[in-house]
């Protein structure tokens, strides 16, 4: 299996400096900093590169999880929320919610949901964020 890479480069002191981050395809390039960390300024930051690995991640392991089950999916999509929040020993990822909206043809909506729910615990990215609340709002749609 391929091991995946991206690099951050930061100049300056937290609250004044800048950084860039990329992946290693090169699919990705984007500014950040204090302001679009931990304010609403433009530019990307950690969490939500997280977040994009954890959306894509569900959504495909939740599609192949679908298809083994004999039900191919016409599409799955999913949002992922990652709250960030500064404690008494800094800042941490605390919680993280999966939102999902489906398109499976001739599934039922109990094999849909168990199967959406063993992929919020199994998939690679949910694994490496176990230490975290995940949590899962996942639905049918017509």
């Amino acid at each position: 299996m391929p091991v995946r890479k991206a690099e951050a480069e930061w100049k300056g002191n937290l609250a004044q400096g800048s950084g860039r981050m990329k992946t290693g395809s090169g699919s990705f390039e984007g500014a950040y900093s204090f302001g679009s960390r931990f304010e609403e300024s433009a530019g990307t930051n950690p969490e939500e590169l997280v977040a994009a690995a954890h959306a894509g991640c569900f959504s495909m392991a939740l599609s192949n999880g679908l298809a083994k089950a004999g039900h191919e999916p016409d599409s799955v999509k999913t949002t992922a929320r990652v709250h960030l929040a500064k404690g008494s020993d800094g800042f941490s990822i605390t919680k993280i919610e999966l939102s999902c909206r489906a398109h499976v043809p001739g599934i039922d909506q109990a094999t849909f949901i168990a199967t959406a729910d063993a992929t919020k615990t199994g998939c690679p990215v949910s694994k490496a964020l176990s230490a975290v609340e995940i949590t899962l709002d996942a639905k049918l749609e017509n």
